[in-house]
């Protein structure tokens, strides 16, 4: 997409947004309780938007398994439980410190009051073995949870790392055991298989064009499925990206769904928001069937562009010129 947008508008560079992904070592069983590295390990999940949830669905006796056997339900279900016992104890420890202030003199009662009773119902769900993300929360709950940072309120997908037979041909023995589990326990995940292998060694062959299609025609010329990965989390995320183009550059921006135009200017430059007027929008559909250089007056004349005030919410592939105050544009 923004490859083709750079084409239309002849820009002299692109600007694609990015998404960050932390590589932390698996954990295991009893993390939650501090064993190994596990409550470093929960710490450095705490700090993420989303989670990649890997699971091991291949076996090589070669690789050993902490568990001595593979059997990727098992592992979900270790690694979740692990994740809601340290969530009870986030929990706990908010408990205790609202109660604590609800005793103190002049305080919001009422507030502090319903801060412990939503902390209850939540520590009920966790106790359940359920994750936050299974719950049905009020608004008014959520702005009480949401400052927890806890581990299963954050989206997930799960990957379940298969050989690279099974990737190609998309079928693997744990595959609908799996897909079972996340139906019956936390339905809001999302799970795909995947191919450390195979991902490995695209990479390692992509200098090498001869070699690397000579792998790939082993394995049905499967691609890379990073892109379908980025694509999950940024579906789990709730994010859309709008673009922004000039002679300078191609720009891609990243907000989330629901942003308004207005919201959108200010991801761009504060001062935009500031002083939105209006934003004159293309959509990608449209300019996808383009060719270059973009003639913009032959689409303003099919009515493909459209002027959009300060109530537009922002979808994704929405190209803007932004319309501000005091003569502004971008």
């Amino acid at each position: 997409m923004l490859d083709h947008l750079q084409q239309l508008y002849g820009s002299a560079k692109k600007v694609p947004t990015s998404m960050t992904i932390y590589d932390i070592a698996g954990l295991t069983r009893n993390a939650a309780s501090g064993e190994g590295l596990g409550n470093k390990f929960l710490s450095d999940i705490r700090q993420v938007d989303g989670v990649f949830h890997v699971v091991r669905g291949f076996r090589d006796d070669d690789i050993t398994h902490v568990e001595t056997n593979v059997d990727a339900v098992r592992d979900l279900t270790i690694v979740t439980d692990e994740l809601i016992l340290k969530d009870l104890d986030y929990i706990e420890t908010a408990l205790e410190q609202a109660q604590k202030t609800l005793r103190k003199p002049q305080v919001d009662r009422k507030r502090i009051q319903f801060e412990i009773d939503t902390l209850s119902k939540l520590s009920d769900h966790l106790y359940s073995g359920m994750k936050v993300t299974t719950g049905e929360w009020t608004s008014e709950e959520i702005e009480v949870i949401n400052p927890l940072n806890l581990l299963t309120a954050k989206p997930t997908v799960v990957l379940l790392n298969v050989n690279e037979k099974d990737y190609s041909s998309n079928t693997n023995e744990f595959k609908e055991a799996v897909q079972a589990w996340i139906d019956e326990n936390c339905p809001q995940d999302e799970m795909m298989l995947f191919s450390a292998a195979y991902e490995t060694k695209l990479n390692e062959l992509r200098d090498d064009p001869e070699s690397l299609a000579s792998y790939m025609s082993e394995f049905n010329n499967a691609g890379s499925a990073m892109g379908e990965i980025v694509d999950k989390m940024r579906a789990a995320l709730r994010l859309v990206s709008f673009y922004t183009c000039g002679p300078k550059e191609a720009h891609q921006w990243t907000v989330r769904e629901g942003t308004t135009a207005p919201e959108a200017a200010g991801a761009i430059h504060t001062d935009l928001q500031k002083t939105f007027i209006s934003a004159q929008v293309y959509k990608w559909e449209d300019l996808e069937k383009q060719d270059a250089p973009l003639d913009e007056a032959n689409l303003k004349s099919k009515g493909k562009q459209y002027r959009q005030g300060k109530a537009y919410i922002i979808e994704d592939g929405d190209v803007l010129v932004v319309k501000a105050a005091g003569g502004k544009s971008r």
